[in-house]
């Protein structure tokens, strides 16, 4: 385990869609941190720090709908101090600053495709990139960050009979860690036929957003539900899965930072991080030599978009 994290940020360019959004990158480093602060959420990291060791496997955190990559800063500092390469970003349209696309399926088919390109930014980083681990990554996403994890793993959402969103699977995903993810969009018996890769599938017993059928959607369509680790959180609600709060955050009129009674969050998140890393131990590192990197996978022009609005989850801040 690396002693500390390093913490950079990245602006990434989509020019299907002519914008720019940025990613936050956590990685071992061998420098020194320091409390930083962001926003309202105080970081131990390195900032700008250079990598230090590898190779290291890498992941992607996709966000809650109307989140912030923040919101997951405890599990990401975690895996980058357990020799992981994390990738958080902000998704456009779709995040605590900008909702303007939250309702829309242009979300639904903008998600999947700037997690991806956050993968190509940081592959092709010229410190990082090096350093990786093979090609291999996993997707961590909760709520809508659970649907976008899905549709880049082969994935298929409609939003309505005859409605598919245009997604594009990417094969470098051979994990995913699903938090009570937003499953709405995979309805048809086969939207989840080209999901292949293993899944750790966390849902909460109390949860009105992304209620547990959509969970169990998830573990009825996958083409081999053995490889899918299913578990009830018990007590926890939606927000749960969101790295504990600053006291001062902690009021009765921010639903995000208010747990049930007698539900620790502190405690579930040491589990957590656990549960995820030894998950991804199993699914990423591997003795061998890794294989060769393969090339970004093209903006290809995938199905008609969809034309429909999708039913909204609700957000994850």
């Amino acid at each position: 385990m690396s002693r500390f994290v390093g913490c950079r940020s990245l602006t990434v360019r989509d020019p299907m869609n002519d914008l720019s959004f940025p990613v936050l990158v956590m990685y071992p480093t061998d420098v020194p941190a320091e409390v930083v602060a962001m926003g309202p959420y105080a970081l131990e990291v390195a900032r700008n720090a250079p990598a230090h060791g590898g190779p290291f496997p890498f992941v992607v955190i996709s966000h809650g709908g109307g989140g912030t990559p923040l919101g997951y800063r405890t599990l990401a500092s975690h895996l980058a101090q357990s020799g992981y390469v994390v990738a958080m970003p902000e998704h456009p349209g779709d995040n605590r600053n900008d909702r303007s696309l939250t309702e829309a399926v242009e979300n639904l088919e903008r998600r999947p495709r700037h997690a991806r390109l956050a993968v190509d930014a940081v592959c092709s980083d010229a410190e990082l990139g090096p350093r990786l681990l093979g090609d291999d990554i996993a997707v961590i996403g909760h709520s809508m960050g659970g649907y976008t994890a899905l549709a880049l793993a082969g994935g298929q959402p409609w939003t309505g009979p005859g409605q598919r969103v245009a997604v594009t699977k990417d094969p470098r995903v051979k994990a995913l860690v699903l938090m009570a993810p937003a499953a709405c969009w995979f309805v048809p018996n086969d939207a989840l036929k080209d999901v292949e890769a293993p899944v750790l599938l966390l849902v909460a017993e109390h949860d009105r957003i992304a209620p547990r059928w959509q969970g169990q959607l998830v573990l009825d369509l996958v083409p081999d539900p053995a490889r899918v680790t299913f578990k009830v959180v018990e007590n926890a609600n939606h927000y749960s899965f969101l790295s504990p709060f600053p006291p001062q955050m902690r009021r009765p009129d921010f639903p995000p930072a208010i747990d049930r009674a007698g539900f620790d969050r502190e405690a579930f998140h040491r589990r957590l991080e656990r549960d995820v890393r030894e998950f991804l131990d199993a699914a990423l590192r591997r003795s061998p030599s890794s294989p060769p990197r393969r090339q970004p996978v093209p903006e290809g022009a995938g199905d008609a978009p969809a034309a429909v609005e999708p039913p909204h989850p609700g957000s994850s801040r």
